[in-house]
């Protein structure tokens, strides 16, 4: 049973005739928490002392006015009023109990289908195709996939969309690369490797032109910012001192952007290869986008180019979402919404929310809810008539709305697009999709050990593949490892412990991510990753294999031991404060799963997974399993023991980690 939401639920109404105008019993309800010491009880509401400041009462006062006014003799005992104003619950000893037997025999370890079920369709994932995935893809992948598991066991109806960049400007080089470098040997072979090449060679010669063209430019800049900065008289006060402060950090803006486009030059012509294809071909942009326009247009070569394209690299990316065990349902690509774009842009012309400006056509003065302004314009439509992702964007929550009935629209996307999912969302309302919930589902960038964005030693940003490889390969070896140490000799063959290697090195890449705060950068490490303590997939992981190796240990059968306690009506006996720690922190599963869907964020289910796997080592070290004193005992505490095991499978199943009996 989900305790906290019972007691909000129970407090709502003996809050409402102390909350000051206006005000919305939710947040002071969010002021009911779990203790963070046993001794305190369970849970502890501390909304006494800001409504009685309001209210200009004595904090203790008030708290034992609103006791007085809760129901809640039923689940809970008599509150205690402690401190300034604290108000202490404790969950009775017999509801514990028996909630926690309803537990035990529940399909859905106690968790509830929302009154309101929507339809919510998750954008996430989203690759460009022809170019293979990389760690930059990781995030939104794995998050996405959470957000998606969790919500449909909240009762929802989940679409989750992989919105393909089948169609965008990468596909202009990798036709300008096919029809000028590409090697038909390495083609024939391996299409998808020979067009990735094709992309990098033509994007790093494109890129070189660029750098080249503005290179004088940012070297009259640098010069300037550093004469300005030599120049400056000594700062007499704050005022100077900032301004001096924000001119260095332009200069040295300036410097790193001179930088990267001396290197850019550099890694071009330091190889005869490339430095004679840059020589022979100093308009490929403007023809790479020429050949994004022709495929655009129809024009029947490039159509059919792009046809033979596509398959394999759509099975190039289906084999790391099996091997991830990622499932979309539809794949609606940006070749799916082409024939859509310019009725979008028709119809918000005719409008009047977008206007033309200078040949494009833009979006100005979008506002979010709150009615604070998004930075614009948004265009929606190029000078030379070229649609935008925004167009696009538009056209999918069009789609969305109209087709699949959607009632809200997640974008599992990394937070530097948030102005630009602002401004669909923005447009959107003004466009008539005012019944639809918009909502940005950011996250932060995977970081290497330096602070730096996660590359290679070279400087390349690491493949996805690889990154698994390498995961499954670490793993393999601390699981061989642990197999050769056991007392008895190893228990494992080549098999197992290939297959317990995937699930660890796998669920380790994914756990690792998860655990972070969605919104916060983290730090790559493989020794953290792949760490047998702490809150580590790896952990969890073997904290649920422990539970398992007990019941095999003592020969006990977990189905037809619940099935027994079910049909017996079997109670929970909580004879030890380990015992009850156990089944509180089991009944709080439920809790877990809608905080962690509240706010689309994986890391509360992960903190949860942490506590239950720590709740269960204390109760095994208290409480003998398969020696307690009777019979009773040792059947309730074997069903604390499987529904542990249950409520971690079903936690790392929602996060997208898979559990394995044995390790």
């Amino acid at each position: 049973m989900d305790f906290l939401d019972a007691a909000r639920s129970r407090f709502a109404p003996a809050l409402a005739p102390h909350l000051p105008e206006g005000e919305s019993v939710e947040s002071f309800l969010d002021l009911i928490r779990p203790a963070r010491d046993a001794q305190f009880g369970d849970f502890q509401a501390n909304f006494a002392m800001p409504l009685a400041k309001r209210a200009k009462k004595p904090p203790r006062d008030l708290a034992a006015e609103i006791v007085a006014a809760a129901d809640l003799t039923d689940l809970f005992d008599q509150p205690e009023v402690a401190g300034p104003g604290f108000i202490n619950l404790r969950v009775r000893d017999d509801v514990l109990a028996a909630e926690t037997a309803k537990l035990a025999a529940d399909e859905r370890l106690g968790v509830p289908i929302v009154e309101n079920p929507q339809t919510i369709t998750v954008d996430f994932s989203s690759p460009n195709v022809a170019k293979p995935m990389h760690v930059g893809h990781l995030r939104t992948t794995v998050i996405g996939d959470a957000v998606c598991r969790i919500l449909r066991l909240r009762g929802h109806n989940v679409i989750g969309d992989n919105h393909l960049g089948d169609w965008g400007t990468q596909f202009g080089m990798i036709l300008y690369g096919y029809k000028n470098f590409r090697d038909d040997a390495a083609y024939q072979a391996d299409p998808v490797t020979e067009l990735a090449r094709l992309y990098r060679t033509v994007n790093t010669l494109s890129d070189y032109h660029a750098a080249k063209k503005k290179r004088p430019k940012l070297t009259e800049v640098v010069e300037a910012k550093r004469q300005a900065v030599a120049d400056a008289p000594p700062p007499a006060d704050k005022k100077a001192k900032k301004a001096l402060s924000k001119l260095k950090q332009e200069a040295g803006t300036a410097e790193e952007a001179l930088a990267a486009a001396d290197a850019k030059i550099a890694a071009v012509e330091a190889d005869t290869d490339l430095a004679a294809l840059a020589a022979a071909h100093p308009t490929l942009a403007a023809e790479s986008r020429a050949e994004t326009a022709k495929l655009h247009a129809g024009d029947a070569e490039n159509r059919r180019l792009w046809e033979e394209f596509l398959p394999p690299c759509l099975a190039a990316l289906q084999t790391i979402y099996d091997r991830l065990g990622i499932q979309h349902d539809a794949t609606y690509g940006e070749s799916f919404y082409q024939p859509m774009l310019a009725g979008v842009v028709d119809e918000l012309l005719e409008k009047g929310i977008a206007e033309e400006s200078d040949g494009a056509v833009v979006v100005r003065d979008n506002v979010d809810p709150a009615g604070k302004p998004v930075p614009g314009p948004f265009v929606v439509r190029k000078t030379d008539g070229a649609f935008l992702y925004g167009t696009t964007d538009l056209a999918t929550v069009k789609h969305h709305v109209e087709e699949l009935n959607a009632d809200a629209m997640l974008y599992v996307v990394d937070s530097r697009q948030g102005d630009h999912f602002a401004n669909v969302a923005a447009t959107a309302r003004r466009w008539g999709f005012n019944d639809t919930d918009f909502r940005h589902v950011s996250f932060g960038t995977v970081l290497g050990e330096d602070g730096k964005p996660f590359k290679t030693r070279s400087g390349d940003t690491i493949g996805l593949e690889s990154l698994l490889d390498e995961a499954v390969e670490r793993a393999l070896a601390i699981v061989s490892e642990n197999d050769d140490s056991k007392p008895d000799g190893p228990e494992l063959d080549a098999n197992e412990r290939g297959d317990i290697a995937e699930a660890v090195g796998l669920g380790g890449i994914k756990y690792a991510d998860l655990a972070h705060n969605r919104e916060s950068d983290y730090k790559f490490s493989w020794d953290k990753m792949l760490s047998t303590t702490g809150n580590t997939a790896t952990y969890m992981q073997y904290a649920r294999a422990r539970v398992c190796g007990i019941f095999r240990m003592g020969g006990v059968d977990r189905d037809a031991l619940r099935d027994r306690f079910v049909a017996d009506g079997g109670e929970v006996l909580l004879t030890d404060p380990a015992e009850r720690a156990m089944a509180l922190q089991l009944n709080r599963f439920a809790e877990a799963v809608r905080e962690a869907s509240r706010d689309h964020r994986p890391n509360v289910l992960t903190d949860y997974l942490f506590d239950t796997a720590k709740a269960f080592s204390a109760f095994y070290e208290a409480c003998p399993l398969l020696k307690a004193e009777t019979e009773d005992l040792k059947s309730s505490r074997l069903i604390l023991a499987d529904t542990t095991a249950r409520v971690m499978h079903a936690g790392l199943e929602l996060l997208g980690i898979r559990v394995i009996d044995r390790m």
